[in-house]
């Protein structure tokens, strides 16, 4: 009888002990929402930093799949190296390893993941995968985090790419120099390419400035003559758009430009545009239907005398464009359609189409299709002299036209073992001529 209360006793004692425990462990189903999300972008901001490190990967595709981790541009700033890369399998797909590597407070965890694309996979399937494999090597390193506690077989509260403190305030900076020298002894040539761009990307704006420069030198011998050539190109562009909600944008452009092969000393350009999105912004990575409207002040000072007799003159024009992009499963396609003309004379036009379809008719077998067409009416900065047979031979100056287009179509078949996902690295891969790679 004893043990009876004894037993008794004990339940109620580890009952009392153990409640207070499960109140205060409860969720709040009541807590203001305002109150979460407050909390979630706390987490963020200590959620781990992730450099994607990838050659052949939808960066912004990630970014708007994967929302609950920091993404930074430099390994150095990472807590999680990430580094993806890919080879072909057997099968004609490709095999993707990603090898996740702690850095920081994460140093010496590393494990690797690997997924394989079919040959007939598209690149919206492609995608998808990789992002699967990501979310679930990025799990491990999210367990000693508070964020792990909303995460479960998905994440449920998805975080705005809103940013993290940054004292560059989200600018990025970049310089390069490319320098090329080819010879041979009847010909020789050497360019040299500078640019400089300064970027800025938050949800509300968008700011992107560029200062470029490409120059080229060459020298042909044959014969008993020597042709030499120069060609330059310096430009400068500044684009700024502001955010207007999910489906307008407003901003304008900046330009300036000489040209060597427009007969430009100086073009300046200066346009605002406005712009409309059928469906949401947000949607972007995988649709588009967008409207861009813009409406110029240009200056134009040219290098030789124009075939109208002009030597500078001031201009007005507009342009309106439209433009398609879809990433299904089935395939991805665009396509653009813009058409612009000088108000002084409506006569002085333009007219371009574009596009792209890469679309998978049936297993085994895609297709490929690129084109473009312009209709072309405004060439104002044509030379009066004319081109010399050397500059036409060497498209080192424009020539009149009234059209230009381009066009490709591809179909590729694959069929056969659906396994073949070994890779063999052996001897590389043969290529034309008996070459190896």
């Amino acid at each position: 009888m004893k043990k009876k209360y004894l037993l008794a006793l004990l339940t109620v004692i580890t009952l009392l002990t153990i409640w207070p425990t499960l109140i205060l462990a409860a969720p709040e189903s009541s807590s203001p929402k305002k109150a979460q999300t407050t909390n979630l972008n706390h987490l963020r901001q200590e959620a781990p930093s992730v450099f994607i490190d990838c050659r052949r990967c939808d960066r912004d595709y990630i970014r708007e799949q994967i929302t609950y981790v920091n993404y930074v541009r430099d390994r150095k700033d990472a807590d999680i190296h990430v580094l993806i890369t890919d080879q072909p399998t057997g099968s004609g797909g490709r095999e993707y390893t990603l090898t996740f590597i702690g850095l920081k407070k994460f140093a010496g965890q590393e494990h690797t993941l690997v997924f394989t694309s079919g040959p007939t996979d598209t690149w919206d399937e492609i995608r998808k995968g990789q992002v699967e494999v990501l979310e679930r090597g990025l799990f491990p390193f999210l367990l000693d985090t508070p964020i792990v506690n909303f995460i479960y077989l998905d994440f449920r509260e998805r975080l705005e790419p809103t940013a993290v403190r940054d004292p560059w305030k989200f600018w990025v900076f970049s310089i390069s120099f490319d320098g090329n020298f080819q010879g041979e002894e009847s010909r020789k040539s050497h360019s040299l390419e500078v640019n400089f761009s300064a970027n800025k990307v938050t949800p509300d704006i968008k700011i992107r400035l560029g200062l470029s420069g490409d120059f080229n030198r060459r020298k042909y011998i044959y014969q008993d003559e020597t042709i030499k050539t120069t060609s330059d190109e310096k430009n400068f562009t500044a684009m700024v758009v502001k955010s207007l909600g999910e489906h307008f944008s407003l901003g304008g452009w900046v330009e300036a430009e000489a040209s060597t092969y427009s007969n430009l000393d100086l073009f300046f350009n200066i346009a605002p545009a406005i712009e409309f999105n059928v469906f949401p912004y947000s949607e972007s990575t995988r649709r588009q239907l967008r409207f861009l409207y813009k409406i110029g002040w240009i200056r134009n000072n040219y290098i030789e005398e124009t075939i109208f007799g002009k030597l500078q003159e001031t201009l007005y024009n507009e342009s309106l464009s439209a433009t398609l992009e879809v990433r299904e499963p089935w395939g991805s396609m665009s396509a653009s359609l813009e058409g612009s003309h000088y108000f002084h004379d409506f006569k002085k036009n333009r007219l371009e189409l574009r596009g792209f379809l890469s679309f998978r008719i049936f297993r085994g077998l895609s297709m490929t299709v690129r084109g473009r067409f312009e209709r072309i009416h405004d060439q104002l900065s044509l030379p009066s002299g004319g081109a010399s047979l050397d500059e036409v031979l060497l498209r080192i100056k424009e020539l009149e036209t009234s059209y230009d287009y381009s066009f490709s179509l591809g179909f590729r078949y694959t069929f056969g073992s659906v396994y073949s996902n070994v890779v063999n690295p052996r001897f590389g891969r043969i290529r034309s001529r008996g070459y190896f790679r």
